[in-house]
């Protein structure tokens, strides 16, 4: 197998709100969302099925009820309703690049996306659309983390790949701690022991449960969504044995 061969065949890519938002400060960035288009256009011309969550941390996260003055659940509604905007916009940069997608939401919005059923899901990645799954799980108390990590399971995914704004998983906050050593790789009970918080605990724990890698990438970098599926030694890799 050549390096620019992709090591898997179907995949999960999770991509944060925040990362959406780009330099802004708030909503979405055009030209990141467009950029992210390009780069996944790259690995669908590769042959990789291909299946998106979207987080809604760019407009609103359901952990700031409390300061708020919200009900938890009515909070976590609203950044479902959030990741349902983030994947319209996924959505169209892509259709912008020849690219035939679906938008699939845990809610029922029929007027935007289709509901979530997992064979049909299944159907549209062997048919060469690209699946973006919105409004997590449909369901308050559950991440987009949790989401993704449930999604990748549902429709048997190689692999869950997390883009983020850093390198991969570190021993400590790598903005705080100069000292902080990044891991090549990992298993999940490290993660969960070390409570090193770079994915959701339920997350980590489902992807434990069911032998589901996960590679924890930094997106800003151009071109490294390409190299998350094609190189084994960008990120960090988390495995049951964390080799």
């Amino acid at each position: 197998m050549s390096e620019e061969a992709p090591k898997y065949k179907r995949i999960l890519l999770k991509i944060s709100g925040e990362a959406l938002q780009g330099d802004e400060s708030f909503g979405i960035s055009h030209p990141f969302v467009d950029g992210i288009a390009n780069e996944v256009k790259e690995i669908y011309d590769l042959g990789v099925e291909i299946a998106i969550v979207t987080g809604g941390g760019n407009f609103f996260r359901g952990v700031r009820a409390h300061e708020l003055g919200l009900e938890r659940a009515s909070a976590d509604y609203m950044g479902m309703l959030a990741t349902i905007i983030n994947g319209i916009a996924l959505q169209n940069a892509l259709e912008n690049k020849g690219l035939s997608t679906r938008l699939v939401s845990a809610l029922h919005v029929r007027e935007v996306a289709e509901p979530f059923i997992r064979r049909r899901s299944v159907r549209h990645l062997e048919k060469g659309r690209i699946v973006l799954f919105a409004a997590a799980t449909g369901n308050p108390f559950f991440t987009t983390d949790t989401a993704a990590a449930l999604r990748a399971i549902e429709i048997k995914a190689d692999i869950l790949l997390k883009a983020t704004k850093v390198e991969g998983v570190y021993s400590a906050d790598p903005n705080k701690d100069k000292q902080a050593i990044k891991y090549d790789t990992i298993s999940y009970a490290e993660i969960l022991h070390k409570d090193l918080r770079v994915l959701d605990s339920t997350a980590v724990a489902l992807c434990k449960d069911n032998n589901l890698p996960i590679k924890i990438f930094n997106l800003t970098t151009k071109g490294n969504i390409r190299r998350a599926i094609t190189q084994d030694t960008l990120g960090t890799l988390i495995t049951t044995s964390g080799r």
